[in-house]
């Protein structure tokens, strides 16, 4: 897909919203400017922390949950139900709005939140969206990102005199810190949806991806506590990474997923010779007897 193609496509992406909608239908880049600026002082204050569908990454989860000091099981029970997100058809975590509270996050009072140095990154890049596209060339594929401004009519921090580019914006809110924290996952997201909608990812393989990315202590206890090390070369320096540190136990995730789910190589984890023998004898065995089918039923036809 050639470039100019791609962005008459994100042009058109954008001008769908209605007059008056939120999402301002002009693509901003690293250097592009705005006036922002959040805080007690502004009379709509809060107002944006109600009804938004929060999609929580993995290094999402894994700052709320330890700030909280909750298991990754608590922290899902309590605040998140999962979702199937959009064309790509991977089950994520939502973030629960309270609907007893006019649908506010669980973690805002009228004194603002109370999670901030651990807030989503969606939350970080407010009021920047972030869009993510890939365009396939002869070369591979290339990831084409673009920002856009979220302007809701009751924010009145466009009023301030802050000035920002898109590159200091999320230098300052370190939502590019976390943007490498889950560059992975997000690869991950975006090799799915290269399927198209009609590769429907089965349900093992979607439970497995919602734990791999959701729930840390019990992806712990699958690579510890089953066979999965009987399966698997994983090297000593690797395992005690993995066995004490959730971030690290998240890139790895991010490793056994890409294996697992799109069968890619990783230079993380490999296949026992023993385990690859018997699947490789597996895969011709029922390939011949497919084979055997086909000839059957095309001697039937005769």
């Amino acid at each position: 897909m050639a470039l100019d193609h791609l962005k008459k496509r994100i042009d058109k992406a954008l001008r769908k919203e209605k007059d008056g909608a939120a999402i301002q239908p002009v693509q901003m880049q690293m250097d592009s400017k705005f006036n922002f600026r959040c805080y007690p002082g502004v009379s709509c204050f809060t107002r944006c922390c109600r009804n938004m569908n929060i999609i929580l990454t993995p290094y999402d989860i894994i700052r709320l949950k330890q700030r909280l000091g909750l298991t990754s099981d608590m922290f899902l029970s309590l605040y998140a139900e999962p979702e199937i997100l959009g064309i790509t058809g991977v089950p994520v975590a939502r973030l629960k709005m309270l609907e007893e509270r006019d649908g506010r996050c669980p973690f805002v009072t009228e004194n603002g939140c109370q999670v901030y140095s651990d807030r989503p990154v969606c939350c970080r890049y407010y009021p920047i969206g972030l869009a993510s596209l890939r365009q396939k060339e002869k070369s591979g594929g290339e990831e084409e990102e673009f920002f856009f401004l979220i302007k809701e009519e009751h924010c009145k921090g466009f009023q301030e005199p802050d000035e920002w580019t898109v590159r200091s914006w999320r230098e300052d809110q370190e939502s590019d810190f976390y943007d490498r924290m889950n560059r992975e996952w997000m690869e991950l997201l975006l090799r799915k949806r290269s399927f198209g909608e009609e590769s429907e990812m089965p349900p093992k393989a979607k439970e497995l991806f919602y734990m791999v990315s959701t729930n840390m202590e019990r992806f712990r206890r699958f690579v510890f506590g089953s066979r999965f090390l009987d399966t698997y070369v994983v090297d000593e320096k690797t395992l005690k990474k993995i066995l004490e540190d959730d971030v690290e136990l998240m890139q790895f995730g991010f490793e056994y997923l890409k294996h697992a789910v799109f069968g890619a190589e990783s230079p993380v984890l490999k296949l026992r010779e023993e385990i690859l023998d018997k699947t490789v004898k597996q895969i011709i065995k029922r390939r011949k007897k497919k084979r055997r089918r086909l000839e059957k039923l095309a001697k039937g036809r005769r």
